[in-house]
């Protein structure tokens, strides 16, 4: 009943009247009405006091020693309440720089929160992006059914417009057989027309294997080429089943934005690198 809103029972705190009010949980809520009404009474004085006595008690009583203790506000009851933070309009800081997390001094804590169990995403097609070595990418293909027909490929061009007739000259050169231009298979020594006009995506076949036990080698060096070649990114075209996207780097497999690992200093507005 309580855990998608806040539940005052009898909140009688200064100049509030035995209020029973609900307040729902993860919203913006503004608490409004004329001077003396008891909006910080209500807020400050009934909900955060609540929030802040509740949190305190929960804590050893080593711990409790330095923090100031609040007394219980006169409400009968609040349903569904967490620790709370409160900043009011007389904060002392003159700083015009300053945010909810730096006056709160909750700001360095969430930084290396978000840096050590967040997931980067990539801001253009919202995948995510991690970073993996060649014996992990060979686990995961390896994972795949038994049987599974497989091509290993090693993105040369995404997205990109023109007709590319040297880098197909320059693949054919390094002894590759086949390149896969916007989703079809080709020899690199067919005629092959690309509109100049028009946006391709060229891959070079590097492999195409069958999974089944013993291919561990052979897949090992086959990933290793396409990385070299894809500069750091692979695809595994899975016959019948939903492409796989690899990559060395800390970079987008499919739009190939590049960026640093996360740390904290990329939660830093003081930082260029935040």
């Amino acid at each position: 009943m309580g855990q998608d809103k806040i539940i005052v029972r009898g909140a009688r705190q200064h100049n509030l009247k035995n209020i029973d009010v609900e307040i729902p949980r993860d919203k913006m809520v503004v608490i409004t009405g004329l001077s003396g009404s008891g909006k910080s009474s209500l807020a400050f004085d009934t909900i955060y006091a609540e929030g802040q006595r509740r949190y305190v008690e929960s804590l050893s009583s080593y711990a409790r020693q330095f923090l100031g203790q609040m007394d219980k506000p006169d409400v009968d009851d609040i349903i569904g309440l967490s620790p709370a933070v409160s900043i009011d309009q007389k904060s002392t800081t003159r700083n015009p720089r300053s945010t909810v997390g730096t006056v709160t001094e909750i700001y360095d804590y969430l930084r290396l929160l978000f840096a050590r169990i967040g997931h980067p995403h990539c801001p253009q097609c919202g995948r995510e992006i991690s970073q993996q070595t060649v014996e992990q990418m060979v686990d995961s293909i390896m994972a795949l059914p038994e049987g599974a027909k497989i091509q290993v490929l090693a993105p040369l061009v995404r997205g990109k417009k023109g007709q590319y007739r040297k880098l197909i000259e320059d693949v054919r050169k390094e002894g590759f057989v086949r390149v896969r231009v916007d989703g079809e298979v080709h020899e690199v020594t067919d005629d092959i027309e690309m509109d100049r006009y028009k946006q391709h995506t060229i891959e070079v076949v590097v492999d195409r294997l069958v999974v089944k036990p013993g291919i561990e080698k052979r897949l090992n060096d086959s990933v290793e080429v396409a990385l070299r070649k894809g500069n750091g990114t692979l695809a595994i075209d899975v016959i019948g089943e939903e492409e796989m996207l690899f990559s060395e780097n800390f970079a987008c497999s499919e739009c190939g934005i590049s960026m640093e690992e996360i740390a904290p200093r990329s939660f830093s507005f003081n930082s260029p690198y935040g």
